[in-house]
């Protein structure tokens, strides 16, 4: 089919002129229409589909007149047409549907997708419904396998569902996260806010910004709020209890998240006044002077002070108020038996955008999808208008997408409009400075094809400000003078919606196709500015690192469930480094570089410059950690790289215990059990290079908070620190313990060995060496239990090795309880009765048989003097 813009939004006409089914037999140089058998008026969208199993039949699923159109057949690839059926009714129409596929297992199958697909056996002569239970409704696409003929997979608009049975039982995937959100809301709820968001077709949902399990957030954290097509949700400052969702077209509902109830409370007319026109994503206001005053919109204002039971219209019609099917469309009123669909479309002339400024109460704005903009400064009693197109640069069917007051200054208000519609792909984001009776276009830099649909001011940085776009997001530091791309992590798709967390700094997207994405802690964004970004290396304060014991998830669940992924644990760091430390290496290759560029020839470094690239320990940057008193806690790993970075602490203390000659594969100790505790803590942005640390930026102060109160009181903060440093000291002295026994048995057995190759070999000095072997396998016993018992996994008896328990009392936020300290007290105790017997062992007995062993003739022993 081929088509024509529509050039009006009122409304969708899917017939016109230049429609039609065209053939190509030479690779698409020429097309010939086809016409015979093809209805000749008002061709609109048509859905085609090949048979499988004969390259002359053809399928069409043709749109023409309001009340026609229908299921086309060709058996001589095209040239001539028969009629099928008519037109099955249902779904939403073909503005929505109209895809058509026949199925390669069955002759003459075909499915035409549908709010209910429907499946033909004959062709398109006769139809009946698929089964869809277990299965979201609104099919759009389909594929089959070749080689299972019980094989379909469907996209719909909740996702993909698989079937392996003819359709007759359905398997959801579960694991793309492929949401639509038209808009996106926070609360203020604790420990964690709450993300609120309206979807295409699958109601509206509340989620967590973050969850207590290392696992992430799951699909079963969310929960649906309210059913149908959500659009926009709203939130009751100080009270997560109480939010707001709507339907499509303005159905809206208070939600009591406390019974898990919705109440209907949209505004409805009075007795003689029209049709409540209400756009698709109709605007809720919650205001910013009275959590409980709502404002919402049709073609006028209503406002409620008691959260939603009673409302007032506080304004007339503010829209152009026209009759759509009155509009020209293609240069001309089109007949009403065209093909007209304004079925589960959206209303027009209506209003889509309000806002309250929060520091004069009562100055209202409101904005239409018909071009105007309407300013009240009375609370609505009246009502000042502003056309759109009278504004410089911008079109007269501009459609206001979000219109925001701004947060510091009454007079100052901005707005984000769209004409995509018309063609115009343009972003247009205008400023007043006189409360809407003039405007500046401030979209500037922006890229020249990008539309704009929302935005959303810093609470703390006037001049900071963010635009969801249809290609990700926008920042700028200077209200609006330079745009900057928003990238961390953030792909290029459309954001329809964008909003602060004020409490937590956090900025909440919402992609219509990807689901939510939040930047954590955007307050680093406010530091920035041209002088910080000329020095070396810049730190930005830290937030307050909350501190809990992260959960385990449920282990072995597979990969069929998608978890988005918390913010790291711990305390995040933020730093600018203006260049990155190079190596050697790096310097001379970055070197070489430019002589290739230059087209020069590369000279031979020399061996001495090869060696100490070799030799040389890569340059580094690190976070040093302090407690109150100064003393580092911790030295963190950062990235070394030129611009913004972030690295996270997992608030793991460094490990005293003792260090071995030979560098462990991984930490046994201090890792991941052992916890800063809540206190004030700095952190400071520090380099290592060619054996030189440099502290490269003044400490920042940070704190360490407990996220929640436990149900039980648990051990003080100077108990867990008193317990810490008790079992620190235990540690080391087990660790030495260990080691001494562990060199005390390789000596041990060298000597034993050594007297194999002596000059001599005196029967009681082998029988010495081996009274000694004795003594060390029952201090092994001791210390290790017994290997019997521990190569069947049997149980010892408890000895000196207190290293579960202790961690025990260690790694939670209650602290050590009385079980666990008396634990640490016992193993200490029996750690005392082994280095008994391990001092006597190290002091005399040893010596005495390494003294012997010499007079023997005996090789040296590793360790040992040359020297008598």
């Amino acid at each position: 089919a081929t088509w024509q813009r529509h050039r009006t939004v009122a409304a969708y006409m899917g017939g016109g002129p230049g429609s039609g089914i065209h053939r190509s037999e030479d690779g698409g140089t020429t097309w010939t229409k086809l016409k015979n058998g093809i209805p000749s008026s008002n061709l609109g969208k048509i859905g085609m589909a090949l048979s499988p199993f004969n390259p002359d039949v053809i399928y069409a699923a043709i749109e023409t007149d309001r009340t026609k159109g229908g299921l086309f057949m060709s058996t001589n690839r095209g040239s001539s047409w028969k009629k099928q059926s008519d037109m099955v009714s249902g779904g939403t129409g073909p503005h929505y549907y109209q895809e058509l596929y026949a199925d390669p297992h069955h002759e003459g199958r075909l499915y035409l997708m549908n709010n209910n697909v429907l499946i033909s056996d004959d062709h398109g002569k006769t139809y009946r419904r698929m089964n869809e239970n277990k299965k979201h409704v609104d099919t759009h696409a389909m594929a089959f396998r070749k080689n299972d003929k019980d094989y379909v997979i469907m996209g719909t608009d909740k996702g993909i569902y698989e079937s392996f049975d003819k359709t007759e039982t359905w398997r959801f995937v579960r694991n793309l996260p492929l949401v639509q959100y038209y808009k996106v809301a926070v609360d203020d709820a604790l420990p964690f806010y709450n993300v609120y968001g309206g979807t295409q077709d699958n109601g509206s949902h509340k989620g967590p910004s973050q969850t207590k399990r290392g696992s992430g957030i799951h699909n079963h954290d969310f929960h649906v709020v309210l059913g149908a097509d959500g659009h926009q949700s709203a939130t009751e400052p100080g009270n997560p209890d109480i939010t707001y969702g709507e339907y499509q077209q303005g159905v809206l509902f208070r939600i009591d998240h406390k019974k898990n109830e919705s109440i209907l409370i949209q505004p409805q007319p009075a007795d003689g006044e029209p049709n409540e026109r209400f756009n698709w994503d109709a605007p809720i206001l919650v205001s910013p002077h009275s959590p409980t005053r709502l404002y919402f919109a049709s073609y006028r204002v209503w406002k409620s002070d008691n959260r939603g039971d009673d409302w007032t219209a506080i304004s007339e019609d503010l829209t152009r108020n026209e009759e759509r099917l009155a509009l020209p469309i293609m240069g001309k009123v089109q007949s009403y038996d065209n093909a007209w669909d304004v079925g589960a479309m959206s209303n027009y002339n209506t209003i889509t955008s309000l806002s309250e400024s929060p520091i004069q109460e009562g100055l209202l704005y409101a904005g239409t999808d018909d071009g105007i903009i309407q300013v009240s400064e009375d609370g609505g009693g009246q009502w000042s208008r502003i056309e759109v197109g009278s504004i410089s640069g911008i079109p007269r069917t501009a459609f206001v997408n979000d219109i925001r007051a701004d947060l510091y200054d009454a007079n100052v208000v901005y707005a984000c409009l769209d004409n995509h519609k018309y063609g115009d792909y343009k972003p247009y984001f205008i400023k007043s400075l006189n409360k809407g009776k003039s405007w500046k276009l401030m979209s500037n830099n922006l890229p020249k094809k990008l539309l704009v649909w929302r935005m959303v001011q810093d609470h703390v940085k006037p001049e900071l400000m963010f635009l969801a776009t249809e290609f990700g997001a926008y920042f700028t530091l200077n209200g609006g003078e330079k745009w900057i791309k928003l990238n961390g992590g953030l792909p290029t798709i459309s954001l329809r919606d964008i909003t602060i967390q004020r409490r937590e700094d956090d900025l909440v997207a919402a992609s219509f196709g990807r689901g939510f994405y939040i930047m954590d802690d955007i307050s680093a964004l406010r530091d920035i500015s041209g002088p910080s970004l000329t020095q070396d290396a810049v730190m930005f304060t830290p937030q307050a690192a909350r501190w809990y014991v992260e959960m385990d998830e449920l282990y072995g669940q597979g990969n069929s469930e998608y978890a988005a992924k918390n913010p790291p644990y711990g305390a995040t760091f933020t730093y600018y480094l203006k260049d990155n430390m190079e190596s050697l290496k790096s310097m001379r290759k970055k070197n070489e570089k430019k002589m290739v560029k230059n087209n020069t020839g590369i000279p031979f470094p020399g061996w001495d410059t090869l060696e100490d690239e070799l030799r040389q320990e890569s340059p580094a940057v690190y976070l040093l950690v302090k407690d109150a008193e100064g003393n580092i806690v911790k030295r963190v790993k950062g990235e070394n790289s030129k611009g913004i970075n972030r690295v996270a602490w997992d608030l793991s203390i460094s490990s005293k215990n003792v260090v071995r000659l030979e560098a462990p594969r991984s930490g046994r100790f201090g890792g991941g059990g052992v916890k800063a505790l809540p206190g004030t803590y700095s952190v400071t942005l520090a380099s290592y290079k060619n054996g030189a640390w440099e502290e490269m930026t003044e400490p920042k102060n940070f704190d360490i908070v407990p996220l929640e109160e436990g149900a039980l009181k648990g051990a003080s903060y100077g108990e867990m620190i008193a317990f810490r440093k008790q079992f620190e000291a235990y540690q080391e002295e087990i660790s030495l313990a260990q080691i001494d026994f562990n060199n005390a048995n390789k000596k041990l057995s060298a000597m034993r060995r050594a007297l194999v190759n002596a000059d001599t070999q005196p029967a009681d000095l082998i029988a010495q060496l081996y009274d000694a072997k004795l003594t060390l396998d029952s201090l092994d016993i001791t210390l290790n239990g017994y290997r019997s018992k521990n190569e069947i996994g049997e149980r010892n008896a408890p000895g000196p090795n207190a290293g579960w328990t202790g961690y025990a009392g260690m790694s939670t936020t209650y602290g050590p309880t009385g079980t666990h300290k008396k634990s640490l007290d016992r193993a200490i105790s029996a750690l005392a009765r082994f280095k008994e017997g391990m001092a006597d062992m190290i002091d005399n007995t040893l010596p005495s048989l390494e003294a012997e062993l010499k007079k023997t003739g005996a090789p040296i022993i590793e360790g040992q003097s040359r020297q008598e």
